[in-house]
């Protein structure tokens, strides 16, 4: 593979499971040096340097960043992966679910990027690549408050991007579709029908199936690489062709 990241250190929240853990070992593939920032760290790959960190608490954020710049000497990448999930409609979640969900979903973003971006201002190939999903983009049942959220991520992902441009650092970000994860697994696990659940999970993707996180993290590796240099201020839909396309019924 090539080592598009060599001499790079970029920090993945969420990096110890699913979807981060995914990016977290594309880019440590690509000749990254990742840590892994997870409320689990235990749970990170052990190649990476896994680090506490709680991205709904400041403290926590600015410890954890310093915690990586003084073990790697920079920090050229920041992924914001990190994220809750959250189902209803509005009349389903209070107020304090609501603070409690917008806190670590959009919040969090500003507070792990802030705390980087001393260490991004110094970098040649400064790049922060934002999770946020299909949610954006497509207007999902029973996911009001999720949906508010990740909104506010490609939202912010843009003002970011402007506000950062001249200092040398892009901002973009992914719009996943429902990936195949161990948070996914959860929650089918927990429906009544959790066959019946994944089939209908799987068809309201116009290819099919769920989303591999594998290609998700390739996505945001082509978004944080050097190589995407005029690349800024956009997303990338990975959702099997759910934002845009529009399929006859199968005959």
């Amino acid at each position: 593979m090539s080592q598009e990241f060599d001499g790079l250190v970029a920090i993945v929240t969420g990096g110890a499971s699913g979807i981060g853990a995914a990016i977290a070992k594309r880019l440590h593939d690509g000749g990254a040096k990742v840590a892994a920032l997870d409320l689990n760290p235990d749970a990170a790959d052990p190649s990476l340097f896994a680090v506490a960190a709680n991205v709904g608490d400041d403290a926590s954020v600015r410890d954890a960043v310093a915690a990586v710049a003084g073990h790697f000497g920079r920090i050229d990448i920041v992924v914001n992966n990190a994220g809750i999930g959250a189902q209803g409609t509005i009349e389903d979640n209070n107020d304090d679910e609501w603070a409690r969900v917008l806190n670590v979903n959009v919040i969090g973003i500003a507070r792990v990027t802030r705390a980087a971006l001393p260490y991004l201002r110094q970098s040649e190939a400064a790049a922060v690549v934002n999770t946020s999903s299909i949610a954006a983009t497509a207007g999902l049942q029973a996911r009001a408050l999720y949906t508010a959220s990740k909104g506010a991520v490609l939202s912010l992902t843009r003002a970011m991007a402007a506000d950062h441009l001249r200092e040398g650092i892009r901002v973009n970000c992914v719009n996943p579709g429902t990936a195949d994860t161990p948070w996914v697994g959860r929650l089918l696990d927990s429906a009544v029908d959790p066959a019946a659940e994944r089939a209908a999970l799987n068809a309201r993707q116009p290819h099919g199936r769920l989303v591999a996180p594998s290609e998700v993290a390739d996505a945001v590796a082509y978004l944080a690489s050097p190589r995407s240099g005029s690349t800024t201020g956009t997303s990338i839909a990975v959702d099997g062709g759910m934002q845009e396309l529009r399929l006859r019924p199968a005959e």
